[in-house]
């Protein structure tokens, strides 16, 4: 199992806490389109003739005149988001997706989980209104009884009875503490 990345949000929608491990894959689509994009747009023949679409210098030219307009309309990878942009669309995604759980199956029912074809985010809530998030490669299992034992076993202890820890985390303010994190870095490597 691979553990990509690790959010704490709070009552006030606010990330107090974010940890990556692994980026998250890139489909390999992705990967094949950026590759013929840079080659085309750095003129690069050798990957052309690797092809074999290149005989000729006439030819070539040809062939990157043709490379350069599917590389336009071919899809380009995204940018790289900022951590504060990726855990607002995190945030977004948690919170619909939860509300239409509960507005399609009662109060009772719990958004636990979702996949998608190249990672899976778990997810649980304390009754505190904390907001534990995991984003995993899609084989994982439930984590919700994992993200359970983060929070009592590791926020409580080395957050919330620290008498230095503020108590909310107003205005960004996250979680600042060594003992969290090594924890969390060896609870997450021992195999989660």
């Amino acid at each position: 199992m691979a553990v990509y990345s690790f959010y704490i949000f709070d009552r006030h929608t606010e990330c107090i806490y974010h940890k990556r491990w692994l980026p998250r894959p890139v489909p390999a689509t992705s990967k094949v389109n950026a590759a013929a994009a840079a080659a085309a747009s750095n003129g690069d023949r050798s990957a052309a003739a690797a092809t074999g679409s290149a005989t000729s210098s006439a030819s070539a030219t040809s062939h990157f005149t043709a490379s350069n307009a599917a590389a336009d309309k071919a899809p380009r990878p995204r940018p790289r988001l900022k951590d504060d942009d990726d855990a607002k669309l995190i945030f977004g995604t948690v919170f619909s997706l939860r509300n239409i759980v509960r507005k399609l199956a009662g109060q009772e029912d719990n958004f636990i989980s979702y996949r998608t074809g190249h990672y899976k985010l778990h997810y649980y809530e304390t009754p505190t209104c904390l907001k534990f998030v995991m984003i995993t490669d899609t084989k994982t299992n439930n984590l919700r009884v994992v993200l359970h034992q983060i929070y009592v076993n590791l926020f409580v202890e080395y957050v919330v009875k620290n008498p230095l820890s503020p108590v909310e985390h107003a205005g960004g303010v996250g979680v600042a503490n060594e003992l969290f994190e090594l924890a969390l870095e060896r609870f997450v490597s021992g195999g989660v």
